[in-house]
């Protein structure tokens, strides 16, 4: 069985699992949305899209 790693919202403090918090984007960035109060950060630039 394979653990999802836990992410912690910069919002309200929250831990959720990484996969239900990020949301891959066509341009190679990525939205986290936080599962318990659904603040979210939009076009979170990642290695592959510089």
């Amino acid at each position: 069985m394979k653990k999802d790693p836990f992410v912690i919202c910069p919002f309200c403090q929250g831990k959720g699992p990484l996969s239900e918090s990020l949301t891959a984007q066509s341009n190679q960035n990525v939205i986290f949305t936080c599962t318990q109060c659904q603040e979210s950060i939009r076009n979170i630039e990642t290695s592959k899209g510089k």
